[in-house]
């Protein structure tokens, strides 16, 4: 009867390594930030195209101001090209450069001239629209593409003012806002500001976003790092133990032998605790010194998870003095998986905070629902405080007033969250607390053409 099988590195999922739905990396956040600004343009470009038709169908329906309307129409008829090619670009899973932006930029610099050549020059009262291209170029672009921009506009705007035809609208300024060429200013100014207005604060809010996200980057990085350093640590106090411990256990062997002790039926019990403990605290350091210096493919077992959690949960509850320990396991297909003793430790220390905070009851319970496990501990104890909860998995955020305390939690919180999982905690309304550890079954499953476990 076997449950739980040396699993080698090529049964692993992903070629030996158990895929890690990681933390997005810098590069993930610039590949968001950089799309969402293209689909800014986008956009903007569409209310371009749409404002262009309706200006010039009242140009010439309303105000029969004489256009070359099929010039005019082919200019729109490019942009809108370009656009779809813009949609199409930005569904393709490839990070967004400073240079197509620039591009992006100049093409609407390009279109917005055209339309301006043929339609009066810098007499156009819609020539003020250069500003909002130059004004989005300061936003989305480096500082070099932004002075090409600038230096882009104003050649055009000066070409515009020698080459183009004045459009034929009288600058009668004394008729105020009666004036045709006041009331385009006026429409310019509104989209101008507008538009600014809008698309600036969603360009702003995503900037908001990534730095965030970067920010979020730095505190794992210093977290891992952290993680690193402990289990530096962890190692060389295991090493160092692995004699202490051989000797304190060949010294209770002796004793065991012992007339004294074998005529003492209660210092042979106490003898017999202590071996048990001791062959625990050999354990913790084997697998310490396991997770040091092998990786999961060779640390790794083969099991199946209803088996994993029951041999869990039973060595977990033989190994503490926990007086009520309700466990509901809920899943109902007992899949093929592949666990690791960096799993097992983390449900261990979820179980050990819960312990502590409530010795008298502490629950588990199991489930799997789309594809996610999720793995539920509460107890009835005194809770978490406010400020634990809004620090929950930070390192040394802890109730229990010593030094070092929470670093349990924190690793948990750090397992789980390299595995692509997560875990959380609230207070339960009628006292006590619940830790949730969600974990994808994509992050341990094993491949269906590996050998099943057998039972």
């Amino acid at each position: 009867m076997s449950a739980t099988t040396e699993l080698p590195t090529s049964e692993l999922p992903d070629g030996g390594v158990t895929p890690r739905l990681r933390a997005r990396s810098a590069a993930d956040v610039e590949y968001a930030a950089g799309h969402t600004n293209m689909l800014q343009l986008i956009e903007l470009r569409w209310i371009a195209v749409i404002g262009q038709i309706t200006t010039i169908a009242g140009a010439i329906l309303v105000f029969d101001v004489r256009l070359p309307l099929v010039q005019m129409l082919e200019v729109l008829a490019c942009l809108i090209a370009f656009n779809v090619a813009s949609h199409l670009r930005w569904h393709e899973h490839r990070p967004v450069t400073n240079k197509e932006l620039f591009l992006a930029l100049l093409v609407d610099v390009a279109s917005l001239t055209m339309q301006l050549y043929l339609s009066g020059g810098t007499t156009n009262p819609f020539a003020f629209l250069y500003l909002l291209q130059v004004i989005l170029s300061a936003v989305l672009l480096e500082a070099w593409s932004t002075w090409t921009i600038v230096a882009i506009t104003l050649a055009c705007l000066a070409g515009l003012s020698v080459f183009a035809q004045p459009l034929p609208l009288p600058f009668d300024h004394a008729r105020g806002i009666a004036s045709l060429y006041v009331q385009g200013m006026l429409i310019c100014f509104v989209l101008n500001a507008a538009l600014l207005v809008v698309f600036i604060f969603r360009i702003t809010n995503t900037l908001r976003a990534k730095a965030a996200q970067l920010a979020d980057l730095r505190q794992r990085a210093a977290e891992e790092e952290h993680i690193v350093r402990m289990g530096l640590l962890a190692s060389g106090a295991a090493h160092e133990l692995g004699t202490p411990l051989a000797t304190v256990s060949v010294i209770l062997g002796d004793w065991k032998r012992m007339r004294e002790f074998k005529d003492n039926p209660e210092l042979l019990e106490e003898l017999t605790e202590m071996q048990t403990q001791l062959k625990r605290c050999k354990s913790i350091v084997t697998s310490i010194l396991l997770s040091a210096g092998e990786t999961r493919g060779e640390s790794a077992v083969r099991t199946t998870i209803r088996t994993f959690l029951d041999g869990l949960v039973e060595e977990w509850q033989d190994s503490r003095p926990v007086r009520t320990f309700s466990y509901d396991n809920r899943i109902a297909a007992d899949l093929p998986v592949a666990f690791d003793s960096a799993l097992k430790q983390t449900i261990d220390n979820v179980l050990d905070n819960a312990l502590e905070a409530s010795p008298d009851w502490v629950g588990l319970e199991a489930g799997v629902e789309e594809g996610v496990l999720t793995l539920v501990v509460r107890d009835k104890g005194p809770g978490f405080a406010p400020a634990m909860l809004a620090q929950f998995g930070k390192p040394y955020q802890s109730s229990k007033g010593r030094s070092g305390g929470g670093l349990g939690l924190f690793l948990s919180v750090n397992v789980a969250r390299t595995l692509g999982g997560a875990v959380s905690a609230t207070n339960l309304p009628q006292g006590g607390a619940e830790v949730r550890l969600t974990l994808p079954l994509s992050a341990i499953a094993l491949d269906k053409k590996a050998e099943h476990v057998s039972t």
